[in-house]
């Protein structure tokens, strides 16, 4: 510092607000005033107002999940907490609790619950069903009634060439789960026998959580079988969310296996 300079000369003549919002401070901060409530705060956003308790989320109320519950078609050999059983908060592991549930499929397929979301399902377990104070029967029932409500509006697409026709189900939704629909079933086999010569059979395959096929397989027309199972082999071995590359067939509206 030279002498008979004082260091405040040095910023003479700048504006020490330059590009500033506010005013500059001239003197010390009140100890006792009051703020204004409706004064912007930098970086604050209001707590929105009105919103939804997360009581009445459907992970929690049994009201709001009901219509969102499904039934999922899960491949053999999946594990998990039998539907059917009970769950004993005092004696189970935490582990128990958020363990998916399941259920016996048909031809050793496995059924499970999901609780349908915006982006993604989730599967149910125990704890959910703790939280909705409901048991295992009434959340199958409820599933399939939305099962069914929701195939009433999916339409089939329907391939005929010659003697031989296909109808699949793909329409990215609950497609595979379909098989659990006695109506569903019940549907195939009309459509692709009523008018069939005497001796058709129906094939079914289940390739993926968002296919189901269904064949007719006349009589003596073992290269469509062979077709047939070539094409649910390669789609199962394609899909994200496989099932089953086994073909089946229906039987007295009930799916086997397809013995050949």
């Amino acid at each position: 510092m030279r002498e008979g300079r004082h260091v405040a000369d040095d910023w003479t003549g700048r504006d020490l607000a330059d590009e500033a919002t506010g005013a500059l401070r001239d003197k010390a901060p009140d100890p006792i005033w009051v703020p204004d409530p409706n004064a912007p705060v930098s970086g604050h956003r209001p707590a929105p107002t009105g919103g939804t308790s997360t009581a009445a989320a459907p992970e929690h109320d049994w009201g709001a999940a009901r219509g969102l519950v499904f039934p999922i078609l899960r491949p053999v050999g999946t594990t998990g907490a039998a539907a059917d059983v009970p769950l004993d908060v005092v004696r189970s592991s935490p582990t128990a609790h958020t363990t998916p549930l399941v259920t016996e499929g048909p031809c050793g397929l496995v059924v499970s619950f999901v609780l349908q979301g915006g982006g993604f399902d989730v599967l149910v377990n125990a704890e959910h069903l703790l939280s909705w104070g409901v048991d295992a029967s009434e959340l199958a029932a409820a599933a399939g009634a939305n099962l069914a409500a929701w195939a009433a509006e999916a339409g089939w697409t329907d391939e005929i060439s010659g003697s031989r026709r296909i109808l699949s189900s793909d329409t990215g939704g609950h497609d595979a789960e379909r098989i659990l629909l006695a109506e569903a079933r019940e549907h195939l086999a009309r459509e692709l026998t009523g008018a069939a010569v005497p001796g058709t059979r129906v094939l079914v395959g289940l390739p993926e959580r968002h296919m189901l096929l269904a064949g007719s397989l006349v009589p003596a027309d073992e290269e469509f079988a062979v077709l047939f199972h070539d094409f649910v082999v390669e789609q199962s071995g394609a899909a994200e969310d496989p099932i089953d590359r086994r073909v089946f067939e229906l039987v007295g509206g009930e799916l086997v296996e397809f013995a050949g």
